[in-house]
């Protein structure tokens, strides 16, 4: 079927014509056929989208529900609400469009399932609310296309692995449906295919790519000042960055953390001498304030927006002349996706200057400007499902009708992340979501199914399926906890006594994720002292006063993304290969010859290892390349190796980039005498006992554990009439299930889920391991008298007291300068070349 000519004579209007990859999405649609649609940002992907349901309304008119469209984003389903119904109103079609959301009113959401609109805007949360519901069948049978927007930025995630369960219900409750899927930015394209294919397998899945648009324009800032040596500052830059935003019509700021996006929003505020119109945007400030920053965006009012990923996705803000990452991007499909937000038309260049905090954030920011100009990709692949979100469908199923187990099993089957679940575990997570499992069916309230005389389960009780729909979802905040100083006779931990001396005074607050990697006895650095771990009870960590000098985690204030393989890749190669150097300015290209006099520079395919004293202490620091995460947990088990080893480690400290580990033993002396072999402490064998044993005494399998328990279902934030639960009430509950299961069935299916999850985000456990394996037996070690200068940067983490502001900058150059001195030894020439 030809585009309707309502729909050609609206294109011409505008002096345009739709675009081959649109009509390829049509195409495939009349074929009958699923589609993905990889195409550029400001390529029209979501205008190829919804043609195929816009020219079948034209044609055959039709009340109910139509088409679906499913998007990672509220405001991005709002967005696209907006412009789906301009060109619909402007072509006189009787055709409806609404969106549905959490903030939807209710009146509206309830009108909604018995009398649907053609075209809903939505969430994956939200159509699992819609499946949980009796009507969801006469609601979804004449369904006939689901739009999956930013595909890429779903299938990574517990949410995507929601949203693959509900269109493999949906693909049974209207077996007709084909999905269309958009994303603008992907490494593997094969696979995201095959994931939209797996829920409608009788359909063909086609794979669509739309044509490049015009070459991006990327530079790196060139700043006369000094480069900071480590640190996520860049209040070196915030002069040139000010100048920058004068000469833009609209500038967006890219940073990697709500704490970089306020420390920069303040700096430009300070500096904005202008008073030019200047905003933020993040995650945590008020939804009233989020939309009202959109919406002057999308009227040309502000001349510059301060922002994190909340902006990364879809929304169309043409006058967007400039995007500026601020500190390296730490992925290229990220920073091409970050880079589309500027013009975001197809047949203009997008405009992008990188802005690196720290030298070493030069050399990755030039490795993502090669991959850049090449088009590169280093999207995740997809994800495995977990068993915790496949609890909470099955609850969600039971509520909406009861189920049939085998013919349950066969539909999550058709889910792809879900694909190789076996039926032995399907009835083990049937069997939990009915009774809690073997060591908790003794209590009633976790029996939430009911078998029924012809084998299907049905929920135990109407309020089960009122409970479930407060508590639906895969987001899980990440809490905050109390830290309070222990007095008196210290900390001890009883089953109901709790901690004895928690008198003390609460110092503050700290993400909770920091205290999950902690043993009791490590020190950390809380304000301006160094405190010890004591323990943890309920949402409070307990800490004392540590009379050592350097805290044995310093805390760590780095972004959320750790850096990507690929970029990784590319610091080695660039690292390994002097004759590209030229790129570089001349302060990072003369450190990184300091370094080849005083030492070696690490190699793509081995790992450098540095040992030298220090003071009274002795240091090994080592350049694996592999990101925060990992190198964290290297930290955690290098150390306990090391106790073995007698060689008397006193903590660690991690960058994206290297590790750096400190102890009383003399290293050198150690692996010169055969007593520390480098190749058995960076063994494989690290990732079984040693990993065993240190989450044993860690505080993450717990915290771990209850974020899975409330998405499965079995810790409930929210009750019918009550106020929501606190973080320390849901911590209580928590603690002692997992107590229970822990001793009584350690492999219940939510232990199952948590170990999963530590292994695969918090710890990034398969990322570590392929490092061990790339650079077993090509460790090069180099013994030295000092610290070498490519060192400083880690090394200036060590003991680091918080300074903010300008006091920061020059301390921590100060502090630089000393060590590059002592790296090269006395010698004014030498530093005048280092800094």
């Amino acid at each position: 079927m030809p585009l309707r000519p309502e729909i050609t004579g609206w294109f011409a209007s505008k002096g345009w014509a739709p675009r081959k990859h649109q009509l390829s999405v049509l195409e495939a649609t009349e074929a009958g056929a699923s589609a993905l649609l990889i195409a550029p940002t400001g390529a029209g992907k979501t205008l190829a989208g919804f043609l195929p349901t816009l020219n079948d309304l034209i044609e055959n008119p039709r009340e109910g529900l139509h088409t679906l469209y499913l998007s990672p984003l509220k405001a991005l389903a709002v967005d696209v609400h907006r412009n789906l119904t301009a060109p619909i109103e402007e072509m006189g079609l009787p055709i409806k469009v609404e969106a549905r959301t959490g903030d939807t009113p209710s009146h509206r959401r309830q009108r909604q399932r018995t009398s649907p609109p053609h075209i809903l805007l939505t969430t994956p949360e939200q159509l699992a609310l819609l499946l949980s519901h009796s009507d969801a069948d006469r609601m979804f049978r004449g369904l006939k296309r689901v739009v999956l927007d930013e595909l890429h930025a779903m299938v990574t995630h517990k949410r995507g692995e929601l949203m693959s369960l509900g269109l493999a219900r949906l693909g049974t409750l209207a077996p007709g449906l084909r999905i269309t899927a958009l994303s603008a930015t992907v490494a593997r394209p094969d696979l995201l295919r095959d994931w939209i294919a797996s829920p409608v397998p009788d359909a063909e899945a086609r794979l669509l790519i739309g044509e490049g648009g015009a070459r991006p324009h990327i530079e790196i800032l060139r700043s006369e000042e000094r480069i900071p040596w480590a640190g996520h500052s860049t209040l070196y830059a915030i002069p040139e960055l000010y100048e920058v935003i004068k000469a833009h019509r609209t500038t967006l700021l890219f940073v990697n953390t709500r704490s970089q996006a306020e420390m920069l929003f303040q700096e430009l505020w300070a500096a904005n001498d202008e008073l030019l119109p200047i905003a933020m945007h993040h995650g945590s400030l008020a939804v009233e304030q989020r939309r009202k920053v959109e919406a002057a965006m999308a009227e040309g009012r502000l001349r510059a927006v301060v922002c994190t990923s909340t902006l990364d996705l879809g929304i169309d803000w043409g006058d967007v002349d400039l995007v500026v990452q601020v500190g390296a991007p730490k992925g290229a499909s990220r920073m091409l996706q970050r880079i589309g937000r500027a013009n975001h038309r197809l047949d203009e260049p997008s405009k992008a200057l990188f802005v690196p905090s720290n030298r070493f954030e030069v050399l990755e920011c030039e490795a993502a400007l090669e991959a850049v100009e090449r088009n590169a990709q280093d999207s995740e692949d997809p994800v495995s499902g977990g068993l915790d979100v496949l609890a909470q469908h099955v609850l969600g199923t039971a509520c909406a009708m009861p189920i049939a187990p085998v013919a349950l099993y066969e539909e999550i089957g058709r889910a792809w992340p879900y694909r190789e679940l076996s039926w032995e575990t399907f009835e083990r997570v049937v069997d939990f979501v009915a009774t809690g499992g073997y060591a908790l069916r003794a209590y009633e309230r976790y029996a939430k199914l009911r078998k029924m005389e012809d084998g299907r389960f049905r929920i135990a009780h109407p309020g089960i399926a009122q409970q479930y729909r407060l508590n639906i979802g895969t987001i899980v905040e990440e809490p905050m906890v109390k830290v309070r100083l222990v007095r008196g006779r210290g900390f001890t931990r009883g089953a109901t006594t709790g901690p004895i001396g928690r008198g003390g005074r609460v110092l503050g607050e700290m993400e909770e994720y920091f205290f999950t990697t902690l043993a009791k006895g490590d020190t950390f650095l809380f304000g301006s002292e160094i405190v010890a771990f004591e323990g943890m009870f309920e949402n409070e960590a307990y800490v004392s006063r540590s009379q050592g000098k350097d805290p044995k985690i310093p805390s760590y204030m780095g972004g959320k993304f750790p850096l990507s393989t690929f970029l990784a890749d590319g610091v080695r190669k660039l690292l390994a290969h002097p004759d590209e150097w030229h790129l570089l300015p001349d302060q990072v290209s003369d450190w990184l010859r300091l370094q080849q006099e005083a030492s070696v520079l690490p190699a793509p395919e081995s790992l450098l290892v540095e040992t030298f004293p220090r003071g009274a202490q002795n240091y090994l620091v080592c350049y694996p390349f592999e990101g925060r995460l990992a190198h964290q947990t290297l930290g955690m088990l290098l150390t306990r190796r090391l106790e073995r080893a007698r060689a008397r480690p006193l903590g660690f400290v991690a960058s994206d980039y290297a590790l750096a580990v400190w102890g009383l033993g003399d290293f050198n002396a150690l692996i010169r005498t055969g007593r520390l072999s480098l190749d058995d402490l960076f063994d494989e064998d690290m990732l079984g006992d040693d990993l065993e044993a240190w989450l044993d005494e860690s505080q993450l399998m717990r915290r771990t554990f209850r974020n899975c328990a409330i998405i499965a279902g079995l810790i409930e934030r929210r009750h019918p009439g009550q106020k929501e639960k606190t973080g320390r009430q849901i911590t209580v509950s928590s603690d002692i299930i997992y107590d229970v299961l822990y001793q009584h069935e350690p492999d219940h299916i939510l232990i199952q889920a948590t170990r999963r999850d530590a292994a695969r985000g918090l710890l990034d456990i398969e990322r570590l391991g392929h490092m061990l394996a790339r650079i077993r037996r090509h460790i090069v070690h180099k013994p030295l008298d000092r610290i070498s200068p490519l060192a400083v940067p880690v090394m200036l983490d060590i003991g680091k007291v918080p300074v903010m502001g300008e006091a920061r900058e020059s301390t921590m150059a100060e502090a630089a300068e000393e060590l590059i001195a002592e790296a090269m030894g006395i010698g004014a020439e030498q530093r005048k070349r280092a800094n």
